[in-house]
């Protein structure tokens, strides 16, 4: 079976090398590209096609619900799990209207993201 192609958005550096090195721990996952916020997201998925994107909610030039709005326009298979590191039910259900299929607490441990991706990941394949 191929590994589970991810990409991360998320405009502070930290945040993205931190869930590249845990992506890297797992033989299913691959990380597959990285974005410092929305614009950059929708140029960097149409060059890598990504099965899932980790995206942040709240990020500067385009955030996350329109970056969204754009790739499930788009790539309508592609999955998208929203991160945020504040619990903003009205922000959160912005991003799941946009199209995000989840969404996880920033602070989740490593084990809660892996069991998401490869939950949404089984679930766009059935």
């Amino acid at each position: 079976m191929n590994p589970i192609r991810v990409m991360i958005v998320d405009d502070h550096d930290v945040v993205r090398r931190g869930l590249a090195i845990f992506l890297q721990s797992f033989d299913d996952l691959e990380l597959v590209g990285q974005a410092s916020n929305g614009y950059e997201a929708l140029e960097v998925c149409r060059e890598v096609n990504p099965d899932i994107i980790l995206m942040d909610l709240k990020m500067p030039e385009m955030d996350g619900i329109a970056a969204t709005r754009a790739i499930r326009r788009e790539h309508p298979h592609v999955q998208i799990v929203a991160l945020t590191s504040f619990r903003d039910d009205d922000s959160v259900q912005a991003m799941m209207d946009a199209g995000a299929i989840g969404y996880l607490m920033k602070n989740s441990s490593i084990d809660e993201l892996a069991r998401t991706i490869l939950s949404v990941s089984s679930s766009s394949t059935t």
